[in-house]
Parts: structure tokens; sequence; C-alpha cells
């Protein structure tokens, strides 16, 4: 039974996941993208600050500069321009736009870790631009092209601050719960800042709207990052990334059964190559995960 729990917190997370651009895109009728995202945020942070109150961890924050540049790619860029492509475009091209993020992770991690790109990884980026192609159609300059720009925005910015984690871990490891604390809160303020000079009006604060949001900010935001930490824990690497590929599938599904979303067949082939590419990238995670083991477990 022990065993089964990482992966039931890996089932939780990919149904949470996948449906929360669903009830974004319910929320951003009530809200602008930059005040939703942070209400959601700060609901988000006052969680994971408790989180640190009841695990006795310290509530000062360490290496204030880079958290504040981590927390201006991850929430502020990532979290924030996500949700203003979700108001420009579809539920399920955003979804899967800004799921190529770890496409872009590989590319950033060559220049800026030092980790060169290999065998199986060429095979998945140029499955990865092929369908990014498709879906973006850059030849066809009319329709939602805003918001395919800015979804792939929102995804390089998560490739960023991914590399920009393993940067730090690199240089001096720092506990997750408050790394991941407090860049939110940093990343938070900011948006904030973007949604006052861009003259959002205040939410329209309706039952459904003060629903949404707790559910995406405590439930989608706070709970499932520590799910995912004790996925991560458990499970291989290769299995854990494995359980991403679900979530724009999940996220596909909901939008077409909530608001009826049809999908161009270019747009289809886009989703399967990227589809394909996360799959590559997933399987080398999982067997260099078994060739990494398997040494340890012979001189056991």
């Amino acid at each position: 039974m022990q065993a089964l729990l990482p992966l039931a917190a890996m089932v939780f997370i990919t149904l949470a996941w996948g449906y929360s651009w669903v009830l974004n895109k319910l929320a951003l009728a009530a809200a602008g993208p930059f005040t939703f995202s942070a209400w959601r945020m700060s609901i988000a942070s006052l969680c994971l600050l408790l989180a640190l109150a009841l695990t006795r961890r310290s509530l000062k924050p360490r290496r204030v500069p880079e958290l504040l540049r981590l927390g201006l790619l991850q929430t502020t860029g990532f979290v924030g321009v996500s949700m203003w492509a979700l108001v420009e475009g579809s539920i399920g091209r955003t979804a899967i736009l800004v799921f190529t993020m770890p496409f872009w992770t590989v590319a950033f991690a060559w220049p800026l870790l030092g980790e060169r790109i290999r065998d199986w990884q060429w095979l998945a980026l140029g499955l990865a631009l092929a369908g990014l192609v498709s879906i973006v159609q850059p030849w066809d300059l009319q329709g939602s092209l805003l918001s395919k720009a800015l979804a792939v925005a929102s995804g390089i910015a998560w490739a960023a601050s991914s590399v920009e984690i393993k940067r730090m871990q690199r240089k001096a490891p720092m506990d997750l719960l408050s790394l991941t604390t407090w860049q939110m809160i940093f990343g938070t303020g900011p948006l904030w800042l973007i949604a006052h000079l861009a003259g959002e009006p205040a939410p329209a604060w309706t039952g459904q709207f003060i629903a949404i949001l707790l559910v995406l900010a405590i439930v989608s935001t706070a709970l499932c990052w520590f799910l995912w930490i004790y996925a991560l824990k458990h499970l291989h690497t290769g299995a854990a990334s494995m359980g991403m590929l679900a979530i724009p599938v999940v996220a596909l599904a909901s939008a077409h059964w909530h608001f009826g979303e049809h999908t161009a067949p270019g747009e289809y082939l886009g989703f399967a190559l990227i589809g394909a590419a996360l799959a590559v990238l997933s399987a080398r995670s999982w067997i260099r995960q078994r060739e990494e083991v398997a040494p340890m477990v012979a001189q056991d």
C-alpha cells in the first residue's frame, strides 16, 4: 500500500494540474490575468508560509537576490504570462505550448549549465520544433498569434526558472520548501504592480470566482507542489516526468468537454509531435536512471 502512495500522488497532480486550465479560464472571465494571478499566488504564498512555520523551518529568506530573480522568472513570468496567453487563446493550444518547457530547458542547460545535448535529446528537440511550427503556423499571421507567442514565452520563462534552480542548487543546496515559498512571494509583488499599471479592474467577487480562486491557490498550487516533491522523492525521475505527459491531454479533454473547443488538423499534428518529443525525453531519463542505479545494486 505504501508503494502505491507516490503513484496516487502523481495521478492526483495530473488531474488537478490538467483540469486547472479550465478553472483558470473560468476565473479569467471575472478578473484580469495579472490581477487573478496576483490573488492566486498571494494565497498560495500564505499557505506555504504556514507550511514553513508548521515544519519549524526558518521564516527568514536567504540569498534574496537569487530568489528575486527566480521569482521574476517562475511566478511573474511563467504564471502571469501563461494567464495572459489563456485570455487571448484556447485552453488546449495554450497548455500544449506552455508544456514545450522541457525542450527549452534542455536548450538553456547547454550554455548555462554545461549540460550538452546528447543522443535522444536531439531527436526530441527536432520533434518539438516541428510540432511548435505546426501549431504556431508562422506563415499564417492571422488569428491567435499573440496567444501562441505568449504561451511559448511562458514555457521559456518556466524553463529558465528550472535552469536557475539547478544553478542555485549547484552553488549551494537550499531547502526546496523555503526556495519555493520565497520565490513565489518575491514574484507576486510584480504581478500586483503589472495589474495596477495595466489598469485591470477589481475582480467580480462572485461565489464561483472565490471558490475557483481558493481551489487553485490551495489545491493546485500549494498542495500539488507538496505532492510533487513527495512523488519525486519516492519515484524515478523518468517515471515522474512521464506523468507530466498526461497533463496537457487532461487539459485538452477538459476544454472540449466544458467549452466545446475544437482543434485544427495542423494543431493535432503539432500536439502529436510535441507529445512524442516529451515521451522521448522521459524515456531517456528513465533509462539513464536505471543505468545509474544498476551498478549500485550490483555492488550491494
